[in-house]
């Protein structure tokens, strides 16, 4: 996967900014960051498993519903800790399964909601606080 010069900065800025009012947060904050991460990584994992069932079968708008929900609200709980900026990918996604047909591949190329680029920006913020953790 590959970023645009512009994506790596606002990514660096966004991670900067997180780590300082991560500093001041007590163990509670970082527990609570991590397993809201750790949440993002298994809605990841969950839309993946989905995406290739689609590939070999026929859609289910239950699930569809589900992982509506699930990025909804993983996008809450993102913003009640400060990770604006995942959390509005996250936000994003949500809309996206609440109506698939709507959106087309540029909407994903235009907020970055590509689901290796979500994970990516979950491991640099777990990598962060396991290092400002010790």
């Amino acid at each position: 996967m590959t970023l645009s010069p512009e994506n790596l900065w606002d990514l660096f800025k966004h991670v900067k900014t997180w780590l300082i009012n991560l500093e001041r947060a007590g163990e509670a904050r970082k527990k609570e960051s991590v397993e809201a991460l750790r949440a993002v990584l298994s809605a990841v994992r969950e839309t993946e498993g989905y995406f290739r069932r689609l590939r070999s079968g026929k859609r289910d708008q239950n699930m569809e519903d589900k992982l509506s929900l699930l990025w909804t609200e993983l996008s809450y709980r993102l913003t009640d800790i400060g990770l604006d900026k995942l959390a509005k990918k996250c936000f994003m996604k949500g809309k996206y399964w609440a109506d698939r047909d709507k959106y087309k591949d540029a909407y994903f190329e235009k907020y970055g909601l590509s689901l290796e680029l979500i994970e990516h920006l979950v491991h640099k913020h777990l990598k962060a606080i396991k290092q400002h953790g010790k």
